[in-house]
């Protein structure tokens, strides 16, 4: 990044406007890479803790947090500078689900029933399109809801996955 930002200096000072704009396009386009790479990252440890609570059938204060702080940071990230919109909306995020959860199934394997069972084994376990519909309904709670609401709002979903309620109730 800091040849190109030499490269846009040197194009705005010779007066090249056409190359500085063009400049200014990839610096924009290589910073929504990173962002989304970010946001990938996320969601793949948003669904390995899914996973883990699906296959487990329990919820624990470490799974939880990781979920809800996964959550939140994507909501962070996702928003635009601008406060207004979204590098993905409600309806872009189905090619970002399907790879991530794969990527998730294999990180997962390590940890699932104390790192047992492979990524095949695992993999065949998981009913995949539950985890993709309870994930987008998880995303879909970081446009509905404020930063200061979210939290709470994230609380009450995962209260009704499996081990949910004796999560929320502390036994």
């Amino acid at each position: 990044m800091t040849q190109e930002l030499i490269d846009l200096r040197t194009s705005i000072i010779e007066g090249r406007y056409d190359d500085a704009l063009a400049i200014v396009d990839e610096l924009e386009a290589m910073s929504k890479k990173e962002i989304l790479r970010k946001i990938k990252s996320f969601l793949i440890r948003l669904l390995v803790h899914m996973i883990k609570n699906q296959v487990e059938q329990r919820l624990t204060n470490s799974w939880a947090a990781s979920i809800s702080n996964s959550l939140v940071e994507i909501q962070d990230l996702n928003l635009k500078d601008n406060k207004t919109s979204y590098y993905l909306n409600p309806d872009d995020w189905e090619p970002m689900l399907n790879p991530a959860l794969e990527q998730a199934i294999r990180q997962a394997s390590a940890e699932v029933m104390g790192g047992k069972l492979t990524p095949v084994k695992l993999g065949s376990m998981v009913d995949k399109p539950q985890l993709i519909l309870t994930a987008k309904t998880m995303i879909l709670l970081t446009y509905q809801y404020s930063a200061d609401a979210l939290m709470s709002a994230v609380d009450e979903y995962l209260a009704q996955l499996p081990g949910g309620k004796q999560w929320r109730e502390g036994e």
